[in-house]
């Protein structure tokens, strides 16, 4: 017989609505089997390969280096090569997201679930709008908080965490935050935030992938808010 599943830890509240959702975007609401990255990691070579005059292949060792040492190949650029933010997002964002599929499922659990909920991405605005409109679940988010709202520091820096509670009135003690790189839900849980690791495979989904930050873990995204919404109704 299967080993019973651990109980379900949600914030604590007098009333569902309460609650505070807040979503990574990209490889959690859609599965990282879209590969939405290689298309990304594609455009941010050719822009760094034009940018510096370096071949492609220089531009992704260097895209490589940056996103690991500065968190996102954007805040190296910025930092190293004072370049322009807008430009470089407008470029690399210009995407083709038809690989995510819509999901009529997550459209119906993120209606079941109570309470706000929001975007937290370290991608642009224009990006999570393309995606979200693609899943069919724009409507259901009332605010998404970008790379541009957070001054250009990604995740997991702890300011932007910081900066996105301020900027959405969000109580840490409310909110559940979920993603699928573990290391960004070190400061969330640091915050007092309930925190869901939506498992990936993406090269960083090792880092920080044990500890008590993890409250949660999940390979089904769907399930795990189904079970959420449960708990609601059961109080």
């Amino acid at each position: 017989m299967p080993p019973a599943a651990p109980a379900l830890r949600l914030p604590t509240v007098d009333d569902p609505a309460d609650h505070v959702w807040v979503f990574d975007l990209d490889n959690t609401l859609y599965p990282a089997s879209c590969n939405l990255f290689k298309q990304v990691d594609a455009r941010m070579a050719a822009f760094i390969a034009e940018l510096l005059s370096i071949t492609e292949d220089e531009a992704r060792a260097l895209q490589k280096r940056y996103y690991r040492t500065f968190g996102t190949t954007l805040r190296g650029l910025m930092l190293e090569h004072k370049i322009t933010p807008h430009s470089f997002l407008e470029f690399v964002h210009a995407i083709d997201v038809s690989p995510v599929p819509c999901n009529p499922a997550l459209d119906i659990a993120l209606g079941a679930l109570q309470g706000r909920k929001l975007i937290f991405t370290n991608g642009s605005i224009r990006h999570a709008e393309n995606v979200l409109e693609r899943i069919g679940i724009a409507h259901h988010f009332e605010a998404i908080f970008d790379i541009v709202a957070a001054d250009y520091v990604p995740k997991p820096d702890p300011a932007p965490y910081q900066a996105f509670l301020r900027q959405h009135a969000v109580v840490p003690a409310l909110a559940c935050m979920l993603e699928d790189l573990p290391r960004n839900l070190v400061p969330a849980a640091t915050l007092g935030m309930t925190t869901v690791l939506v498992k990936g495979t993406h090269e960083l989904t090792e880092i920080d992938a044990a500890g008590d930050h993890i409250h949660h873990v999940t390979d089904d995204l769907v399930a795990w808010l189904d079970a959420a919404a449960a708990h609601q109704r059961i109080g």
